[in-house]
């Protein structure tokens, strides 16, 4: 999207007219073919989303998209952003939410898959589940990433105590209907190569967030080198291609996916969702379900898939197992130990410890990625001479839980692995969280209720309809109008 025309050289011009002349192109440019329906108010909703604050100062490719999306047929307009941050001193008057990075997605960044393409004999005579609603138009979306400037939190994105809200917005998804089915956002933090540091725990472990030399002299190509993406062949990186082909050729980089909340679309096949990504919500799946999703090489021929669920929380086939009375979903209105009736994450803080959630399934985000690298890059300090992927997964999986896990339950609750919380040695928890700022990319996924938490098909990319890749704001721009009615 360009525009000719300068509004500040023709200030007796109304705006909503400037707006209609800039934007014509793009909002005629994306109307469905016959017999489809086009928009019939392309030129006011292209208008109307440029124009508002949350918008207008936004950078160029992601102000294009929101604008072109607005000018396709739709259920509503990309998501309002409205501020969560005010002044600290009267008259109180919100502070704008600061846009510091955004994912620009379609469904071209990975290998076609049965949801965002047509394949002769398998789903060219049956009607279409995800892309390609409105007579084919391209599925695209843009995710909104800004913080909140509270006076009482920290203004510094990369800063794990910051409180920020993720806007996701799509054009072009079919509706999901049968067996609760759901769409899933996901931010992506690819594992890294380790520092290293020479000064091993006591009983020869390497220190959080480091391997030893003795690991590093293990290692493979570009994985000698710190700071550098991980690989599993040490080749260098291979990203998601339109050219791969499941098993025998795929990405070679350890994806760490934190969910962005399930969603499902409108009417006019748009959706739209919002998140609140902070130390409470940056939590990853159970990493001992990788092995039963199916993207596994030979998981799926040899029966893993479904074979182990988290339902009950604990810490992994070779840890902790808990009672399901006492650690399930329990339906009652007081629980068994603590809190009040069924399980929710979302209890997370809170004045009185007994009240907050106690049977969580899910670990911090940095504490996934310390449990990586045991499995990928400790090949010396941590059960060397172990091959196999799964025990070598699931025994660091219980070890590194149970660093963090004060009361040995396998799971680890709002209070223990709350930021603010001391454990394995450390005056906080701050290290077991990736900050918002390292998250490199974005995926969006079709899911099933398969009572799993992991992506469907996780590692692989065989249920991914849109992905896209960060793209950093610095300085960081305005990125809200007005106010939420709760600014908590």
């Amino acid at each position: 999207m360009s525009s000719t025309k300068n509004p500040r050289a023709m200030p007796h011009l109304p705006s909503i007219l400037l707006m209609l002349v800039a934007m014509s192109a793009v909002s005629f440019g994306e109307q469905p073919s016959a017999p489809c329906h086009a928009n019939p108010q392309a030129n006011l909703d292209v208008a109307t989303v440029a124009a508002r604050g949350d918008v207008s100062s936004l950078p160029n490719p992601l102000k294009e998209r929101l604008v072109r999306m607005a000018s396709r047929p739709h259920s509503q307009l990309p998501t309002q952003a409205y501020a969560e941050a005010h002044s600290d001193t009267a008259p109180f008057k919100p502070k704008p939410s600061q846009l510091f990075q955004y994912y620009l997605l379609d469904s071209k960044g990975f290998e076609p898959n049965p949801f965002t393409a047509i394949f002769p004999g398998l789903n060219d005579n049956v009607m279409l589940t995800a892309t390609g609603p409105d007579c084919g138009l391209p599925t695209i979306g843009s995710v909104r990433v800004v913080l909140e400037p509270k006076p009482d939190l920290p203004t510094d994105p990369s800063d794990v105590r910051a409180f920020i809200d993720v806007f996701t917005d799509i054009s072009g998804l079919f509706v999901i209907n049968n067996e609760s089915g759901w769409y899933e956002g996901w931010m992506i933090h690819d594992l890294k190569v380790a520092p290293v540091n020479n000064r091993p725990r006591p009983d020869g472990h390497a220190q959080f967030g480091t391997i030893l030399k003795s690991d590093a002299d293990k290692l493979k190509g570009g994985n000698k080198v710190p700071g550098a993406f991980f690989t599993v062949d040490g080749s260098a990186p291979h990203w998601p291609s339109p050219n791969d082909h499941f098993p025998d050729k795929q990405t070679n980089v350890v994806p760490i996916q934190v969910s962005m909340g399930a969603w499902n679309t409108l009417q006019q096949s748009d959706g739209h969702a919002y998140w609140e990504f902070n130390y409470t919500t940056d939590w990853v799946h159970p990493l001992y379900e990788l092995p039963f999703t199916g993207g596994i090489p030979g998981t799926f021929e040899a029966g893993q898939v479904g074979a182990l669920q988290s339902i009950i929380p604990g810490s992994g086939p070779n840890g902790i197992k808990n009672d399901p009375v006492t650690y399930g979903d329990n339906p009652n209105t007081k629980g068994v130990i603590q809190g009040t009736g069924p399980r929710d994450p979302d209890k997370f803080d809170g004045d009185d410890d007994t009240q907050r959630e106690f049977r969580m399934r899910f670990i911090p985000s940095g504490l996934a990625n310390e449990i990586f690298l045991d499995v990928y890059q400790r090949l010396a300090s941590f059960e060397p001479g172990v091959t196999d992927f799964k025990q070598r997964l699931f025994d660091a999986y219980a070890a590194e839980v149970a660093r963090v896990d004060a009361n040995g339950d396998g799971a680890i609750s709002g209070p223990e692995g709350d930021v603010d919380t001391p454990s394995d040695g450390f005056e906080d928890n701050a290290r077991l969280f990736i900050p918002a700022t390292q998250f490199n990319r974005f995926a969006i996924t079709r899911e099933l209720n398969d009572g799993l938490l992991a992506p469907r098909f996780a590692p692989s990319q065989r249920a991914w309809v849109l992905s896209g890749i960060q793209v950093p704001v610095n300085p960081s721009v305005p990125a809200s109008a007005g106010e939420d009615g709760d600014d908590r």
